[in-house]
């Protein structure tokens, strides 16, 4: 038998407040141990909320109350009722204040919710529903207010005292204490409240907005990590002025501040003013951090900063509407970085990563709308759907109505939405008003759940010059939503005559062709025909260009289309995805037959993209990288894991062998020659260097380990470090053994560094790779308290190692299950993560399907599993 299942929260339940808070002023006298935290609150009662019994209840959890008095009156207990979820007042007036004192223990929060210990520090995470744990309130995000907030806390052991907005006063108190008081002059609800207490140290400099006004910028760290900020202050810098000149937004206060805390369960925070920053997207150096850190910061300080408006000064109604901040802000942030550097690139990664997590996700028991219908745990709804599928809806109605026109409509979503909590409904409403468009068919991007698929044929006819486009959609039933009603659209296409030039495009009926290049379609029901005439030969379509929508496509592309589109596309995108199409192909062909030849054409295509001068290194290497394991598994429907990773390794051995010199002349083309440099050109270089080197090591030859063994030795840049120490590691052997212990000698003091260390383990392909996990777990630089070690080793393993663990025997199931029931009670939202690398267990052989269906079974069965937990195990088991 399984626990009871919990209460699930609904979309269409959702009720406005029954009371509204106008003022909050908080004093928190801190300690690790036993925090005071005193609330005072200036209620009065929603003229727009049904009236209900008369009675106010606060969300609380894991509070003690000390006392309760309403209008400077004290409260008996006959006056409230107190249970594990709220404090519910008996009888309240239409206004009143209300006072709470409660303590709480930030040294036994280990799900960092709420308040808690990080190391010497304290801060908070509120996002979702962690402010319950800090005081009784209304907990939800359609309550906003203005804050107040009074730090007090020894001097010597937390000198620095930080929260929302700008700082009012400061003194000294006789008992050696401190109080630093803080006032946030905009409203905003109860998630977007922060604090921290340390022994900090700051990095600083200004900002000079648009309006003239001067803003302080301060990034607090570690003393010992001042050395790593330039580069987020940099990018928060950046960003500032590229919202400012792309969307017209200027920042309002005196001062934004950035904290770097070691224990975080995200990414990062956008807290008003003050944003709580996972540190893995704050520091960095050259010789510490790679060029994938560098972009990551770059996009992490971008995307908290951007939340400053599309979050904080406009947020959600509820917590369904999450991607009305999420996603919106995630496409801000992508834009920001396409600028930064390249946008083709950046792209290709923003859409790999969509297709490797959300696109299975849209596929599994966990598939749900970009508006959720309902939930058991929020938590669970920080989604691949909610963040990037978002986003990409975002794209489309900025796709559909054009850069002028979706900057007034953004301009009037930020005017007449300003200091309120809207919906998804509110943000496309603005859309429809500044462009005159109905976007009502639209609207299903957000209320259903799955991934269109694209079924195009192409049709020429000599004769009259004329080639018709067959399109035909259709999506799959998700879980509570069997039939689908048609999409709206948005088909970016180029058509490239014999020459690869793109053609002009002119549909039946119109009166003259568009010049030659790329034009967008709208579809808007299940079967539509496109005729474009005035064409001399039989065209190449280039479809889905820039991938205008979250679509699969499926179109009988022949191997030499592929090849075309890959050297004569003009659109970046569509050369990576028709090199994916064909690489997928390939190695697809290499599984249901391990002895299939492979053509000669595919490396002579290969050898002249390599070869190529004029070619965009960043793009290139994309271009030139397999398909992932286990984005090929997506594409069967019984995943083969082991012959996915033969066929992996042997077309990777022969693109090796085949290209060796070529290969070895690109690696030595772009080896590095100054000093290490952060930039788009830079980083090209450095991508298609270790792509080279990666294919050469597959041969096994000495000249490629050799190479290997000094590109590691010389550790000029981490970038390059981890390349070969990755590269090292699989090879084995005492080269590999080798390189770890020197990296660890030399590292094991830098926490995010180590991190690295752990993680190239655990995604090693050795056979032995689940045994050195465990071993590692026993390690003295392990904690399963560590949300970022954590991931580095356990998440690493189970998400980012498909053969070994998917390995048959099933040690990598019992492994996951054992470490979920361990972090269960102490951290939820990392295990119910880690839970869903086995979701999608009914897409492998049956063998597997019965080991992974035990072990889920194993973890429901246990009496004191979380919310958190039992909502991902239980809509696996209920999938069919």
């Amino acid at each position: 038998m399984y626990r009871n299942t919990p209460h699930s929260i609904s979309l269409h339940d959702y009720r406005p407040p029954e009371f509204l808070i106008d003022r909050v002023d908080l004093r928190f006298e801190l300690d690790p141990e036993r925090t005071s935290v005193e609330a005072r609150l200036r209620l009065r009662r929603n003229p727009a909320a049904t009236r209900g019994d008369g009675t106010l209840r606060l969300h609380g959890e894991q509070l003690d109350l000390e006392q309760v008095a309403m209008d400077d009156h004290p409260l008996t207990p006959t006056d409230y009722r107190v249970d594990a979820e709220s404090l519910t007042l008996l009888r309240v007036p239409d206004r009143l204040t209300l006072l709470t004192r409660v303590r709480i223990h930030p040294n036994l929060n280990t799900a960092l919710e709420g308040l808690y210990q990080s190391g010497d520090m304290l801060c908070t995470q509120c996002e979702a529903e962690g402010f319950r744990r800090i005081t009784y309130f209304l907990d939800r995000p359609d309550v906003m207010a203005r804050y107040g907030t009074t730090l007090v806390a020894d001097r010597r052991r937390f000198p620095v005292l930080l929260s929302n907005g700008n700082r009012v006063e400061s003194q000294d108190l006789p008992d050696g204490r401190h109080l630093v008081r803080w006032e946030d002059p905009f409203p905003k609800p109860s998630y977007l409240f922060a604090l921290i207490a340390g022994d900090l140290s700051a990095v600083e400099d200004r900002f000079i907005t648009a309006s003239g006004r001067e803003v302080e910028l301060k990034i607090y760290v570690e003393p010992h990590n001042l050395d790593k900020c330039d580069h987020a202050m940099r990018s928060l810098q950046k960003a500032m002025r590229w919202d400012e000149e792309r969307f017209g937004r200027e920042y309002d206060l005196d001062v934004f501040m950035i904290v770097a805390v070691s224990h975080f369960n995200m990414g990062a925070m956008e807290n008003k003013g003050l944003n709580v920053f996972n540190d893995k997207y704050v520091l960095a150096r050259p010789d510490t951090a790679t060029d994938a850190d560098f972009e990551g910061i770059e996009g992490v300080i971008a995307h908290e900063y951007f939340h400053n408006w599309t979050g904080n000064r406009i947020t959600c109604r509820d917590w369904f509407q999450l991607s009305l901040k999420e996603g919106f802000t995630v496409y801000r942030d992508q834009e920001f970085s396409a600028d930064m550097g390249s946008r083709g690139v950046k792209r290709i990664n923003d859409v790999r990563l969509l297709r490797a997590h959300q696109f299975p996700e849209d596929g599994g028991p966990m598939a749900h709308p970009v508006r959720p219908e309902s939930y058991i745990e929020i938590n669970n709804f920080y989604t691949a759907t909610v963040y990037q599928k978002g986003a990409e809806v975002v794209r489309m109605q900025a796709n559909l109505l054009g850069p002028e026109r979706f900057r007034q409509a953004t301009d009037l979503y930020f005017e007449r939405h300003d200091g309120q909590a809207v919906t998804t409904d509110d943000f496309v409403r603005c859309m429809e008003d500044a462009s005159g468009r109905d976007l009502g068919q639209f609207r299903r991007w957000y209320d259903q759940a799955g991934t269109p698929e694209l079924t195009v044929a192409g049709d020429y006819d000599a004769t009259s010059g004329a080639y018709t486009l067959t399109i035909r959609q259709y999506t799959p039933p998700t879980p509570g939503q069997v039939v689908k009603a048609p999409f709206h659209i948005p088909l970016a296409i180029g058509l490239l005559g014999p020459d690869g030039r793109d053609l002009p495009l002119r549909l039946a009926g119109e009166p003259s062709a568009t010049a030659p290049g790329t034009r967008v379609l709208e579809l808007r029901e299940v079967e539509e025909r496109f005729c474009f005439i005035d064409l001399t030969a039989r065209p190449v379509p280039s479809l889905l260009r820039g991938f205008p929508a979250p679509v699969k496509l499926r179109f009988d592309y022949s191997d030499d289309d592929l090849l075309f589109l890959m050297a004569h596309d003009s659109d970046g995108f569509n050369r990576w995805d028709a090199a994916q199409t064909l690489l997928q192909r390939l190695l697809l062909g290499l599984v249901a037959d391990p002895e299939a030849g492979i053509p000669e054409h595919f490396f002579d295509a290969f050898r002249r993209a390599l070869l190529d001068p004029s070619s965009d290194r960043a793009l290139l290497a994309e271009v030139l990288t397999l398909p992932s394991e286990s984005y090929l598994g997506d594409q069967m429907e019984v995943v083969d894991v082991d012959g996915i990773h033969r066929a992996y390794m042997a077309l990777g051995r022969l693109v090796g062998e085949r290209l060796r010199e070529d290969l070895l002349r690109v690696y030595r083309d772009n080896r590095e020659t100054g000093p290490y440099a952060f930039t788009p050109e830079a980083s090209g270089r450095r991508a298609l260097k270790n792509l080279a080197l990666g294919y050469l090591m597959r041969v096994g030859d000495a000249q490629a380990l050799q190479d290997c063994q000094s590109q590691f030795a010389a550790g000029h840049n981490m970038t390059d470090v981890m390349a070969a120490l990755r590269l090292l590691v699989d090879h084995g052997g005492a080269e590999g053994a080798q390189a770890l212990d020197d990296f660890y000698r030399r590292w094991s003091r830098e926490s995010l560094v180590l991190d690295k260390w752990f993680s190239v383990q655990a995604t090693s392909s050795r056979p032995d790779t689940l045994e050195r996990v465990r071993q590692l777990m026993g390690h003295t630089d392990f904690s399963l308290r560590n949300p970022n070690r954590v991931r580095s080793l356990v998440g690493a393993f189970c998400t980012a190692n498909q053969v070994r663990f998917h390995a048959v025997d099933g040690d990598g199931y019992r492994f996951l299950a054992d470490r979920v029931l361990e972090l269960d009670p102490l951290n939820p939202q990392i295990a119910s993560r880690l839970l869903k690398a086995m979701i999608r267990w009914r897409c492998f052989d049956p063998g597997r399907q019965a080991l992974m269906r035990a072990e889920i079974e194993r973890i429901l069965a246990s009496e004191e599993l979380s919310n958190d937990a039992f909502e991902v195990a239980s809509k696996a088991l209920e999938s069919r």
